[in-house]
């Protein structure tokens, strides 16, 4: 069995600790586990690891993030795979830092990654794992906040985050989507406190082309 798992952001060193990078940090941090590199291919950065007998291959696209279904659409036609075998994770300024979420299917909630990839399969039938960066930004700067370096607390906060995601696609190859989506999506109660805090006045608005 033979999984595509994307994980979005943008290419170059200036965004790499980006909130907009979360995809690429987790892909980044699976293939360190692993102890495998990523080599350049079409459309971008291309891993390979296993587990149980299972393949994934791992994706970081090079197209930037609005042009993601490009990449995608590419490596779903060159590993003969079904949609139900494509895992893509994102940021998500719509969910408060650390909260992960995985839907089966559904909308791109306004990420431009997200919609490229939906227009480019002609499908929102594939898994997608949504990590939370939270909006805490004012009116009008939206795009300094996700293109923003997560702060000193946030980057210690990734490796867990991450070993969870992973941990997760690892599950859905194994329990399922449903199994895996039901564990996933129980927020840890280290991060619940953070959902109770008062939060600043803003307007996200539309999410940019970026």
């Amino acid at each position: 069995m033979e999984y595509l798992v994307v994980g979005l952001g943008n290419i170059g060193a200036e965004y790499a600790s980006t909130r907009h990078n979360m995809g690429f940090m987790v892909l980044d941090a699976w293939a360190q586990a692993s102890n495998v590199l990523f080599k350049t291919d079409r459309y971008g950065q291309v891993a390979e690891v296993s587990f149980k007998g299972r393949w994934f291959v791992l994706l970081k696209p090079s197209t930037y993030m609005n042009l993601s279904g490009n990449a995608v659409r590419y490596w779903m036609q060159q590993l003969h795979l079904p949609l139900e075998n494509l895992i893509v994770i994102s940021d998500d300024i719509n969910l408060p830092f650390g909260t992960l979420r995985m839907r089966p299917g559904g909308s791109s909630g306004g990420h431009n990654g997200l919609e490229d990839i939906t227009r480019k399969l002609e499908s929102e039938q594939w898994t997608r794992i949504r990590v939370g960066i939270g909006n805490q930004f004012s009116r009008g700067h939206q795009v300094d906040y996700v293109l923003g370096d997560l702060s000193a607390e946030e980057k210690e906060a990734v490796p867990e985050l991450a070993a969870r995601i992973i941990q997760s696609i690892k599950d859905i190859s194994t329990i399922g989507v449903a199994r895996a989506m039901n564990t996933l999506n129980t927020r840890p109660k280290a991060l619940q406190k953070a959902e109770n805090e008062p939060k600043m006045d803003k307007n996200p608005g539309e999410v940019p082309d970026i």
